[in-house]
C-alpha cells in the first residue's frame, strides 16, 4: 500500500513543498501570535531545551531549517555563534523574521535566507550545528532534507531536531488529542484566516514517523550517537544527531 501524503491543501497541480510554502506565506503575519497563543507560550520552552543539547560541542556557525520567522534562530544565540543562517522556503515567514531580527538587533548575526531544505545552498562540511523545529514533518522528501542537513555538517557537527509527537499516556494522550483535533483548528481558522493551515497540523502529526520510527530513518541516513528526549508528556520530542 503506497504511502498517502498529506498536503495542506491538496491541490493535484502542486507538489507538497509548493503547498507548505503558500501556507505558511498565507499565515505568516499573524503565525508568531498563533504559535505562542496555541502553544500556550510552552514552545518558548522547548525550544530552550533543545538549545542545551548543543552546548557539549563548539558553535560558530549554525544553520536553523524551515526557520519560519527565526525563534529558534534567536534562541541559538546563547551559544555565542558567530554566524547564524536561518533558512526558509517562504518569503512571507522570512520577511517577518528579518523585521524581528531588526528589532532585536541581531540582524548583524542572524541571516534569513530563502531556500530548500532538500538542497541547502552551502557547501559540504559547513555548519558546527543545526536545528529544526516544528519543520521535517513539512519535508515533501523526509529522507533528503534530513541527508542534506548531514552534508552540510562537520564532522562531529550536531543536529537538534524539535517535532512534534503523539503522547501515549492518559490524560496527556487525551487531552493533546482533543486539543490538536478540535481547540488549534478553531481557533488557527478564525485568527488565521486560513481554513486548511490549522487542520494540517494535527494531521501531519499524525502522520509523521515518531520515536524509534524517526531514529531508525535518522540511522539508516548516517546520523550517530542519536538521541530522543519527550517533552511535556510526550506532546513533542527532541532528537539529537551527530554526524
Amino acid at each position: 500500500m503506497s504511502k498517502i501524503e498529506i498536503k495542506p491543501y491538496n491541490q493535484v497541480d502542486k507538489s507538497k513543498k509548493q503547498e507548505v510554502a503558500e501556507m505558511f506565506d498565507n499565515i505568516s503575519a499573524r503565525y508568531d501570535f498563533l504559535n505562542h497563543f496555541l502553544s500556550l507560550g510552552i514552545d518558548k520552552i522547548w525550544r530552550r531545551k533543545a538549545i542545551k543539547q548543543l552546548r557539549s560541542i563548539p558553535v560558530k556557525k549554525i544553520i536553523d531549517i524551515a526557520t519560519g520567522t527565526g525563534d529558534f534562530a534567536i534562541a541559538a544565540l546563547k551559544l555565542n555563534p558567530e554566524e547564524v543562517i536561518g533558512l526558509d522556503i517562504s518569503a512571507g515567514m522570512l520577511a517577518v523574521g528579518e523585521q524581528k531580527m531588526i528589532k532585536n538587533k541581531v540582524d548583524s548575526i542572524i541571516k534569513m535566507q530563502l531556500g530548500d531544505s532538500e538542497n541547502i545552498p552551502y557547501d559540504s562540511n559547513y555548519f558546527d550545528a543545526l536545528t529544526v523545529g516544528f519543520g521535517v514533518r513539512n519535508f515533501e522528501n523526509l529522507e533528503l532534507g534530513l541527508t542534506e542537513m548531514l552534508r552540510v555538517l562537520k564532522p562531529g557537527g550536531k543536529a537538534v531536531i524539535l517535532e512534534f509527537s503523539k503522547p501515549k499516556r492518559f490524560p496527556i494522550k487525551q487531552i493533546f488529542g482533543f486539543y490538536s483535533r478540535y481547540f488549534i483548528p478553531f481557533f488557527g481558522k478564525r485568527i488565521s484566516k486560513d481554513a486548511k493551515a490549522y487542520s494540517y497540523l494535527p494531521e501531519s502529526v499524525a502522520a509523521f514517523p515518531e520515536g524509534k520510527d524517526f531514529e531508525d530513518i535518522l540511522r539508516k541516513i548516517g546520523y550517530k550517537n542519536i538521541e530522543s528526549t519527550l517533552v511535556s508528556g510526550g506532546i513533542a520530542t527532541i532528537y539529537a544527531g551527530i554526524k
